[in-house]
Formats: structure tokens, C-alpha cells, sequence
């Protein structure tokens, strides 16, 4: 969410940024053009100032004619800027440099007509540092009431678009720094808006992966997200209730139905000494109270698997699997089935022995049960880079995708395999047993027929639940 959120902020201030900037630049642009244009009219003052003391009735006009063409002349060495006194019919009152001439079209031709209109130019059109133009100002000369000559400046504008620029750069820079700083806080604020989400999350994971007492901080962030993660925490409490009265329930109502089961089988065992040895009725009856019995201690043992603390410790998995499987080879013998242990000599992980031990019971058992008399159950420990691992492989039927799905729920038995004893909750308790743990159970085919289970418990130690 945050590479969502982050980025947006950023582009929307990248934006604002943007809209202020481009009309400060052109603001910027246009104030030193203006500045030019300025000085430009004020030259062109003074120099009308002195064309209009020259007339033709004057004795001494050649002198100021002289004194205007020096002027002229000078302006235009030092500043590298064309300047000249036109009359009305381009005549050259005085000019410099020599050579120049105004041009008989474009904004120098334009500016000249205006002012013989007796007009200043005030508005050139705009230049940009991209492009080599120049700025022409002409202003009249006025006597007695009439225009009889025009001042025309003709200005390069390299300096002027280098300081545009210039100040160019100095906004891009600020910008640039603005957009940092904005950087900054945006990290920051969406860390401090997202942090209890991210708080949520994580408990909402080891809430759905059985860690039931995992709970969020409402400390941080805003007081909506707040208000959420103190739901949050409320709604978790309500159901770590209800879970505690389900599991309290099914315990007790194991307990209390293991009694009176007890005494019905009892009865069960007195009548079958008074009906003739033998009877079907009988045997069927027994075996399904044997079997009722069976998931009533398995219900408990389950109940209680989800209430027990893992007892997690640093051992080697290596000799208690072939602990596990020493106990159950003299069954697999008597069963046909060749029962073997194989892999890695050591591998240490954290793990609960007693719920491994039970899982991997449940484990061996079914692929023991389910495997025809002459093939093999090959058991496998493994040590990887973040977790340990037991693969039990059986040469069964194995199942079919649709069944790969729901094996591990409670109570559910595959149809082919209803005459085979068993409860369906074996599977089931050793998930919980290894979830408590950090551990897991994963199933899938072995081919070309078969059943692998494989049994992972964590290298490391797992984080408080």
C-alpha cells in the first residue's frame, strides 16, 4: 500500500510545485525583459532630447548633429547596441554603426511605424533563452507638435537571457529542494499512516495462521486507523472467547460422554454373555462403540492440542523420527509393509517433541494402514536454509486433487477408504500440534501411486505468538 500511496503523494506535490514554478518563471522572464525595455525607452529619451534641437534653420545644428553621432557611436562600442535617428522617409539623421540600416520589415520596421504615430513602444514581443531575438524600442521625436524623426534602439539580448537563465536555474534548484523536503514529510507521513495498518496486518496473519493472542498497539497514526485497531483488538478478544467456550464445550462434552459410554459398552459386554457366541449383532455393535469411544478421545485430544502452549526446544528431529519409527516397525512388519528411515544425519530445528512425535505417530500410521502388504514407507529428514523437514512417502492408492484439498479436515475420510479404522481427526490434531510450533503439513502425490506427507518445523526460533 505504501508503494501505492507514496508515489501519488509525491506526483500530486510534483504537481503544485510545477503550478507555482512555470508562472514564476515566466514572471521572472518577463520582469527582465521589462527592465530592458525600461532602459532602452530612457535612452531613446535622451537621445530624441538631443535630435530635436538639431534643425535645418539652426546655425549651429551641424555641431549638435556631430554631437549626436558621437554619441551614437559610443553608446554602440560600449554596449554592443545599434542605435540611429531615422526621419520620417528612413533618412539617417545619425546612426550607429555605419552600416546599419533599419530593415524593411519585422518588430524594428513595426516599432518605427508606431512612433512615427507618436507612440513608444512598450510591449516587445517576449524572449526566451531558447531563442536568439533582440528587443527594438524606437520612440518619436517631436517638434512643434509633429513627428519629424524616430530614435530606433535595436538591443541583442544574450545578457538579458542569460540572467533569465540564471534565475531560471535558481528556481529549479529551489524546486528541487522543495520537492526533497516534500519527499521527506511524505515518507514520513505515510509511514505514520500506514503504520497501524501494517500492525494490522501482521496480527491479522498470525491470527488466521492460529495465533490467537496477537493483538495491535493503537498507539500511533491517525485517530481513525486508532479507533480501527481498538476494534480490531475487541472483535479479536470476542472471538479468541468464543474459540475458548467452542474448544471448552467440545473437551467437556468429551469427558462427560466417555462415561456413560463406558458403562453402555460395559452393558453391551454383559448382554453379549447371555446371546449365543457368535452373534453379528452383537460384534457390530461392539465395534461401533469402540469406535465412538475412539473419537471421543481423539475430540479431547484435539481440544486440548488447540489449547496446549508448544514447548519449543532446539533439538535433532534425526533420532526421534527413527525413535518413532522403531515403534511402529513391528507393526509394519506384521502389516507386510517395509518401513524405513533414511536422510540427513543431523537436523537441528525448534520444535515441541512431544507434538512431533505425535504428529509424526499419526502420519506413519496412516501410510502404514494405507500401504499394500510387499511395497515400501520410506521416511525422510531433510535440514534446509530456514526449516526441517520429515517426508513420509507410502506406495497406497493415494488420493485424487479433490481429496489432496480436503485432507486435514476434521473428520473427513476419503469415501474409498470408509472400512478402514480411524476417526478422521488424526491428520487434523497434528496440524494444530505443528502450527503451534511454527511448523506445518503439506500433502501431495507420490509418484507413480502413492501419498507424500511432509512435516516442516522452523531452524529458527519462531517470533511470541
Amino acid at each position: 500500500m505504501r508503494s501505492r500511496l507514496l508515489p501519488l503523494l509525491i506526483v500530486l506535490m510534483a504537481a503544485v510545485l510545477l503550478t507555482l514554478g512555470l508562472p514564476l518563471a515566466v514572471s521572472v522572464a518577463a520582469a527582465e525583459q521589462q527592465r530592458l525595455v525600461i532602459d532602452r525607452i530612457d535612452d531613446t529619451a535622451r537621445f530624441a532630447g538631443l535630435a530635436q534641437a538639431i534643425t535645418d534653420t539652426s546655425p549651429d545644428s551641424e555641431e549638435r548633429r556631430r554631437t549626436l553621432q558621437t554619441d551614437l557611436e559610443v553608446y554602440a562600442s560600449v554596449y554592443g547596441i545599434r542605435a540611429g535617428v531615422f526621419f520620417r522617409d528612413d533618412r539617417a539623421l545619425a546612426k550607429a554603426p555605419g552600416s546599419w540600416s533599419l530593415p524593411a520589415e519585422g518588430e524594428g520596421r513595426t516599432a518605427f511605424a508606431e512612433a512615427l504615430l507618436g507612440r513608444r513602444s512598450h510591449d516587445p514581443p517576449q524572449v526566451w533563452p531558447w531563442r536568439d531575438g533582440r528587443v527594438v524600442v524606437a520612440s518619436p521625436v517631436v517638434r512643434d507638435g509633429d513627428v519629424v524623426a524616430v530614435v530606433v534602439i535595436d538591443s541583442p539580448t544574450g545578457e538579458m537571457r542569460s540572467r533569465i537563465l540564471r534565475n531560471w536555474l535558481y528556481i529549479a534548484l529551489g524546486e528541487a529542494l522543495a520537492l526533497l523536503v516534500a519527499v521527506g514529510a511524505a515518507v514520513r507521513l505515510t509511514g505514520w499512516v500506514l503504520l497501524p495498518v501494517r500492525t494490522l496486518d501482521a496480527a491479522t496473519h498470525d491470527i488466521a495462521g492460529g495465533r490467537m493472542r496477537s493483538r495491535v498497539a493503537a498507539s500511533a497514526g491517525p485517530p481513525e486507523l486508532r479507533r480501527l485497531a481498538r476494534s480490531f483488538n475487541e472483535m479479536a478478544d470476542n472471538v479468541e472467547d468464543v474459540l475458548e467456550q467452542q474448544r471448552a464445550f467440545v473437551a467437556d462434552a468429551s469427558h462427560q460422554l466417555r462415561n456413560p459410554l463406558a458403562a453402555l459398552l460395559l452393558r453391551i459386554e454383559l448382554l453379549a454373555l447371555e446371546l449365543p457366541e457368535g452373534s453379528e449383532e452383537i460384534a457390530a455393535v461392539r465395534t461401533e462403540g469402540k469406535r465412538l469411544a475412539r473419537v471421543l478421545d481423539d475430540l479431547l485430544d484435539l481440544a486440548l492440542a488447540e489449547h496446549a502452549e508448544a514447548d519449543l526446544q532446539l533439538i535433532d528431529i534425526v533420532p526421534l523420527t527413527a525413535e518413532r519409527v522403531a515403534s511402529w516397525r513391528p507393526m509394519a512388519e506384521r502389516e507386510g509393509v517395509r518401513l524405513t528411515v533414511e536422510g540427513a544425519p543431523a537436523a537441528t530445528a525448534w520444535a515441541d517433541p512431544i507434538a512431533l512425535s505425535s504428529a509424526l505417530d499419526a502420519v506413519i500410521d496412516n501410510a502404514v494402514k494405507f500401504t499394500p502388504a510387499g511395497e515400501d514407507v520410506t521416511v525422510t529428514v531433510s535440514a534446509g536454509a530456514t526449516e526441517a523437514t520429515v517426508v513420509v512417502a507410502d506406495r497406497g492408492p493415494g488420493l485424487t486433487e479433490a481429496e489432496l484439498e480436503r485432507v486435514g479436515d476434521r473428520f473427513w475420510r476419503s469415501t474409498r477408504h470408509q472400512n478402514v479404522s480411524g476417526s478422521g481427526l488424526g491428520l487434523s490434531i497434528s496440524r494444530v500440534l505443528l502450527a503451534a510450533g511454527g511448523g506445518s503439513i503439506a500433502y501431495e502425490h507420490h509418484e507413480p501411486h502413492g501419498l507424500r506427507v511432509t512435516l516442516s518445523v522452523p531452524r529458527d526460533l519462531p517470533g511470541p505468538s
